[in-house]
């Protein structure tokens, strides 16, 4: 645990060392707070909640998350410096784990930050603040799931925008595989088990029902699954590139 902690530690430092972070962040609340307030017609609505918020946010984690997992191990394999992590005293399950949880902590940085448009909603109304809270825990296990799979992704190419462009096309494929025009496709000529299983892999379906104020134990456990099964391929993948 020292060793993932102090890995953890000067990942999350690095974030900060540079600009580029201080971007991503005004960038994200820029977008959140356009997306809120003017295509979510948040005034317009009349009431008071955060559901024009939190309906943007899998289509922004679309774009963004993949921008920060893409380089986790990418840029550690064109530098040459991914050699030199692995000759240190630590495994490689360590070395993804610290890694991943630094860029989970820095993208749960700029979500917390987004506050002000919770406290602005408050001042407006009485919204279900009980709600508004499972909904933030949804969106950060959320974007645990496309950091897990940018993650893992990443690991597997030396070229950034690979990694990103990849990303980007799983993590939308788990997205569509709730869109009600997927399902139809599906429901037309496949059996109910199988339509439910496609339905329950996207992150649509589990978000929405955390974001709803119900913290169901099975949209739990999707998460927890889904963050260890790409961790676990992303520590295969460095096994493997360690012995090319």
């Amino acid at each position: 645990m020292n060793t993932i902690s102090a890995l953890f530690r000067r990942e999350l430092k690095s974030y900060f060392a540079t600009p580029v972070a201080y971007v991503f962040i005004v960038i994200f609340l820029v977008l959140m707070s356009t997306f809120t307030f003017y295509l979510g017609n948040f005034y317009e609505r009349g009431q008071a909640d955060l559901a024009p918020f939190f309906v943007f946010h899998p289509w922004l984690y679309l774009l963004l998350v993949p921008a920060i997992a893409m380089r986790l191990w990418a840029e550690e394999r064109k530098t040459g410096s991914i050699e030199l992590l692995m000759t240190l005293p630590i495994t490689p399950w360590q070395a993804v784990l610290g890694k991943y949880l630094a860029a989970w902590a820095f993208t749960g940085v700029a979500l917390l930050l987004t506050f002000p448009i919770w406290i602005t909603v408050n001042y407006l109304g009485d919204p279900d603040n009980g709600a508004i809270v499972a909904a933030y825990i949804g969106s950060f296990l959320m974007a645990g799931g496309f950091l897990a799979i940018g993650a893992c992704l990443s690991a597997t190419t030396r070229n950034q925008v690979i990694a990103f462009v990849i990303t980007v096309v799983v993590c939308f494929v788990f997205l569509a595989s709730g869109f009600p025009m997927v399902l139809d496709f599906f429901t037309s000529w496949a059996p109910q088990t199988l339509v439910d299983g496609i339905a329950s892999l996207s992150f649509l379906t589990h978000f929405e029902n955390i974001s709803k104020g119900v913290i169901d134990l099975r949209d739990l456990i999707y998460f927890g699954l889904l963050i260890s099964a790409f961790l676990y391929a992303n520590t295969i993948v460095l096994r493997w590139k360690q012995a090319e």
